[in-house]
């Protein structure tokens, strides 16, 4: 096998990394960093001397290593955003053990004063770019659609990361579609992160702890997705006392509890969330009854519930059980007819954290994940049609930590998941029996996956990262590799100014089958075969980042993205009850590049940020990536001219503020503006009849036809794919917070206003006749009207 010059030169620096720098050192300080109200362990919390210039982060269980070549004692700085730091002196003779809980500033009885400036820290000496990090306390405070907190809507409104249309939770990142996403909920993956056809994400965020979203330079313990990691993770549950919190909206409610058991060892949480649009629906249709002209609404609720439990086994063990049960009910039920559809999803994560030494610690997780619909129909007992899609994933895998020392941070592990597609799976049955028929596909597929990566801090101003994932997929007897190199660098020009720049390739084994521009439940999953080979993208990205005065953080990213053998569709293409479906299927290639400001501010009365993407994104399907064969004229879309996505965007802009008027009132706001989606209008029509064909312009033509009594078939005629615009999408949305504090705990009444300048915002367009005129026109539909909504949420 050849190996390029650049590869070679890469892996010896992969290889060569852990050896560079390395000094034996004396001790290790080590321990958790949590939450002094609830115990829930603090993710990224810096701990760090200023004296002797040395530091570390927690990671994602709240651990910490901190090593020591010297017994001199020491003053070592524990700190995380929104809370009280704490100083601790510390004189090592050996290996010592320190848990720190650290007091939430906003939790405190009495008015706290944090003195110096807020610091920046991991943002401008991490090596990762590319990285969101959302503070749900904030997301909570936003206005929301009928008030409904929506972690996956939040993140829109970070540069970068568009949606798919008006009210959609759906993720666009960095010019990539909306199967290129890889979302995890407690490592577990969710396959469709929507309620009600995309208006709602699956996330309660009463129950979330930590929201990450990287649009590159991924961490290589990630893989199986293009574009971006959305990592969520649930709270642990209050060690400390028993609590709750809920809320009561405009079409739902939800209600938390958590608490400890076992004199603390332990910890649960139970989070719940439902919709009453059933029992609203449900009373107008019996108050409607037998009415002759009024027909039924039909009826529609989702729910979805989050439990965890947590436990103690050791000083040096702990094991963690979680779950996520979620479900959507759509169904109508008529006299002759009766029509369902349902979908939800289930996932379930089995963590074991086991801390061999100071320096290492493992975590073992198993997961089962499970996606699927069904729509069923039955007229008056006698036919019943059945349609659905399911795809199962039982997974394994082992994450190292490995801190030898200050200036190596070493991550390394392996993981397997076994999938399973149900694919068009249909059932049709008569009643009489003389009418039975069955279609749909069962297939499996293994996903493999090995990773490493250091991050080596060179000295004072420079740190390096590199990291291999090795990735694989076999199917049908097929097997697929993947060579996907991580490698980042950071320089700092001073405390408060660094230099980034990151490469990351990765490999995608799975495919999004979908007839939409937006995320639907009918979404097909579907895998790698013999046939369909998987996606490939290479991201390279650079930026600088710094503090600009005391309080705002400020960076500009730039990146180029490669895409290979992206997946569209033949026009007319079956996508339902096909067993063929992967002949549908046409291949070709992508690429997008752009710029990102972001502007945030996270102290004083008024915190929030701007956001501002230009981005060009851009595919092509020539026949140059046919998978069998010579290319024919089905193998190609748009004539084989480059053309931009639907989701293409040039302009994306977002402005979020939070002013706190008062320690009990808030004024909220977020506005944004991006250019209207691409898209495919036709500019003529053709008139097809027994008489031949004939064409005309779009303004007109049908009268010539008439004269002959003739009543042609309409076929329009489309131009190049999608060189037309939606108007621009712009949108207020402004919310006021009024805090109480009763003698039980706390609460608040928030009310918010979605589109608060009712601007009717183009969701799709579409030709329609107008009679007066005689001629076609083009007319928009627009989702939502100034929409205002009041919400209840209370603790305690």
């Amino acid at each position: 096998m050849n190996i390029s010059f650049p590869t070679k030169l890469l892996l010896w620096f992969l290889l060569c990394m852990p050896l560079l720098g390395y000094a034996q050192q004396s001790y290790t300080l080590s321990g958790y960093v949590r939450d002094a109200t609830t115990g829930e362990s603090l993710i990224g919390a810096s701990v760090f001397s200023k004296a002797l210039r040395v530091g570390t982060l927690t990671n994602e269980y709240g651990f910490y290593s901190l090593s020591f070549s010297q017994t001199d004692s020491a003053q070592i700085t524990f700190a995380y955003a929104g809370f009280i730091p704490q100083i601790k002196k510390v004189k090592l003779s050996q290996d010592q053990r320190l848990d720190v809980s650290l007091e939430d500033a906003n939790a405190t009885l009495d008015d706290v004063i944090i003195t110096g400036e807020v610091t920046y820290e991991e943002e401008i000496n991490s090596t990762q770019m590319s990285v969101n990090t959302l503070d749900v306390q904030d997301a909570k405070l936003l206005p929301a659609l009928f008030g409904e907190v929506d972690i996956l809507k939040t993140l829109q409104l970070k540069p970068g990361v568009q949606s798919g249309g008006e009210g959609t939770s759906g993720l666009y990142v960095r010019g990539g579609g909306p199967d290129q996403n890889l979302i995890v909920l407690d490592e577990a993956i969710v396959y469709n992160a929507n309620h009600l056809f995309g208006l709602f994400s699956t996330f309660n965020s009463d129950a979330v702890k930590d929201v990450k979203l990287y649009k590159g330079g991924f961490p290589a313990q990630f893989g199986g997705r293009l574009s971006s990691v959305v990592d969520v993770r649930l709270k642990d549950g209050n060690r400390e006392r028993f609590s709750g919190r809920g809320g009561i909206g405009t079409i739902s409610s939800r209600l938390t509890l958590e608490g400890p058991f076992n004199k603390g060892k332990g910890s649960f949480i139970v989070a719940g969330r439902r919709t009453y649009f059933d029992i609203i629906t449900r009373a107008i249709n019996r108050g409607n009854e037998g009415k002759e002209d009024f027909t039924p609404i039909p009826d529609y609720y989702f729910y979805d519930l989050n439990t965890k439990i947590n436990y103690e086994l050791g000083e040096n063990d702990r094991l963690f059980i979680s779950g996520y049960f979620g479900k959507d009910v759509f169904g109508f039920n008529g006299d002759n007819f009766d029509f369902n559809f349902n979908w939800g999803n289930i996932t379930t994560t089995l963590r074991w954290n086991h801390l061999f030494s100071s320096k290492l610690f493992l975590n073992t997780t198993f997961t089962f994940s499970d996606y699927d619909y069904v729509i069923s129909n039955n007229f008056a007992e006698t036919f019943r049609f059945e349609l659905g899609s399911k795809i199962q994933d039982i997974s394994g895998k082992m994450d190292f930590d490995y801190r030898p020392n200050n200036q190596h941070t070493i991550r390394f592990g392996a993981s397997a998941i076994r999938h399973k597609f149900v694919v068009g799976r249909a059932e049709i049955d008569a009643a009489d029996s003389t009418q039975n028929f069955s279609t749909g596909q069962t297939l499996f597929g293994q996903e493999f996956g090995v990773y490493f990566s250091d991050d080596f801090v060179v000295n004072n101003r420079l740190t390096l990262n590199g990291g291999v994932r090795l990735s694989g997929f076999q199917n049908e007897g097929k097997f697929y590799g993947g060579f996907e190199p991580r490698a980042s660098a950071k320089y700092s020009v001073s405390d408060k100014v660094s230099f980034k720049a990151g490469v990351a390739a990765m490999s995608q084994y799975l495919h999004l089958v979908s007839s939409s521009g937006t995320s639907l439940p009918t979404d097909l999953w579907y895998p790698s075969t013999p046939k369909v080979k998987p996606q490939r993208a290479t991201q390279v990205a650079t930026g600088v980042t710094f503090q600009l005065g005391e309080n705002f953080l400020i960076s500009n990213e730039y990146y180029y993205k490669w895409l290979t053998n992206q997946i569209d569709f033949r026009d007319n293409a079956n996508l339902f009850v096909n067993n063929k479906l992967e002949e549908e299927f046409i291949f070709g290639k992508g690429w997008a590049y752009g710029s990102e400001v972001y502007i945030q501010k996270r102290k004083g009365k008024l915190t929030g940020w701007i956001g501002y993407t230009l981005s060009w994104s851009w595919r092509q399907f020539d026949g140059s990536f046919v998978q069998e064969g010579e290319p024919g004229i089905l193998d190609v879309i748009n004539d084989g001219k480059k053309f931009h996505p639907r989701y293409d965007r040039r302009h994306d802009a977002s402005v979020v503020a939070i002013y706190e008027l008062s320690k009990k009132w808030s004024l909220t706001g977020a506005w944004v503006y991006g250019t209207g989606n691409a898209t495919s209008l036709p500019t003529g029509r053709s008139f097809i009849s027994d008489f031949g064909t004939l064409v005309s312009p779009i303004e007109g033509g049908g009268a010539f036809l008439e004269l002959f009594g003739v009543d042609p078939r309409t076929v329009p005629i489309y131009p190049d794919r999608n060189i037309f615009r939606l108007p621009a999408y712009h949108r207020l949305d402004v919310g006021l917070v009024y805090k109480m504090f009763p003698k039980w705990g706390e609460s608040d009444l928030t009310l918010s206003v979605y589109n608060a300048y009712n601007r009717r915002n183009a969701f799709f367009i579409y030709l329609d006749i107008d009679e007066d005129a005689q001629k076609i026109v083009a007319k928009q539909v627009a989702l939502f009207p100034i929409l205002p909504s009041i919400t209840f949420n209370f603790k305690f």
